[in-house]
């Protein structure tokens, strides 16, 4: 049995002495196991995987339930330090928890194992590991390792989606009790909330590499900026947009007319919205997006930036395990 560390204001979830390395898993020395315990199913997941991964002789070390998620990057930071010797992280989240602590593993050597426990789960959605706890360790212990990109927001490395406009008001309607509550439909519930006191506002689009000429667009819902294929819940950023394609897919919704609007919701599942009257889509490796009045940036579901912000690719940029029929990313064992 492993112990179970814990920051000081948490509750010990589980407690006991270190034990000997068990052959098998995923071959990749120890693995840290560190669980969001406030995302929606945590605490319980915790235990079932802890148990499952064991089970399925993943050599664990160090296990951390963290209560509070402020200290989620700072135990990720630690655990990662120089010379703990983990050659596998498992993080037990929802997509805001992985894009807290990416920046720690980007251009790492570290793989990252995902539990997903997140209302969304957009990232795990993209790479096709399952939503269950059983499905998600089968993945951890037996699956295989791809490279995906990030995206970047400056200096912040994102997994999903960056975006301006609206998806900033739905994040701040997007109360830690309607998604406890509500579940899937708390992303449609908070959307219609700020969609009623969305203002309009203008961009200009630039592009460095020379791929598209600048554009400007006026009577703004929302621009988005996306490295994944999905994000909000499941929706698709575009047709054909994946996260190993070295490529942003970048699109702006004019707020126009309502029953236009309630046309391109339609669509919002396959990504086809990108087809409808008063969307513009581009798909790039470097964007420059200037805003007026600024604005904030949404990034995975928190708002860290502001506008103007240069966009751009990290291919390759992450280590992540995955089902062995997973077909969203593969290795590039060239570097």
């Amino acid at each position: 049995m492993r112990q179970v560390r814990e920051r000081p204001e948490e509750e010990n979830l589980k407690s006991s002495e270190p034990g000997e390395p068990r052959p098998g898993g995923p071959g990749r020395g120890r693995a840290a196991l560190i669980v969001n315990t406030r995302s929606r199913s945590g605490e319980r997941t915790f235990f079932q995987a802890l148990d499952r991964l064991q089970e399925m002789g993943v050599t664990l070390g160090a296990t951390y339930a963290i209560r509070d998620p402020a200290r989620l990057a700072e135990t990720v930071r630690e655990v990662l330090s120089e010379g703990s010797g983990y050659g596998l992280l498992i993080l037990g989240g929802g997509d805001g928890s992985v894009s807290s602590v990416v920046d720690f593993l980007a251009d790492h050597e570290v793989i990252l194992g995902l539990l997903p426990l997140g209302t969304a789960n957009d990232f795990a959605r993209t790479l096709g590991i399952p939503a269950d706890v059983e499905g998600a360790c089968e993945a951890i212990a037996g699956g295989k390792v791809v490279d995906v990109d990030l995206g970047l927001a400056g200096s912040n490395y994102y997994v999903n989606v960056a975006s301006v406009g609206l998806s900033v008001g739905v994040t701040q309607a997007l109360s830690p009790w309607i998604k406890r509550r509500a579940g899937a439909l708390a992303y449609p519930m908070a959307a219609i909330k700020a969609f009623l006191s969305h203002e309009p506002f203008s961009a200009r689009l630039t592009f460095p590499d020379g791929d598209h000429e600048p554009v400007e667009h006026e009577r703004l819902l929302q621009i988005a900026v996306g490295n994944g294929r999905f994000y909000g819940g499941g929706m698709v950023v575009a047709p054909g947009s994946g996260i190993d394609d070295r490529n942003l897919d970048v699109y702006a919704i004019q707020l126009g007319r309502h029953r236009d609007l309630l046309g391109a919701a339609r669509y919002l599942k396959s990504g086809d919205f990108i087809h409808s009257g008063g969307v513009s889509q581009y798909r790039t490796s470097r964007v420059r997006l200037e805003t007026e009045p600024e604005l904030p940036v949404n990034i995975d579901g928190e708002v860290v930036a502001m506008t103007p912000q240069d966009f751009s690719v990290a291919h390759n940029a992450l280590k992540v395990l995955v089902p062995q029929g997973s077909t969203a990313a593969q290795r590039d064992l060239g570097g």
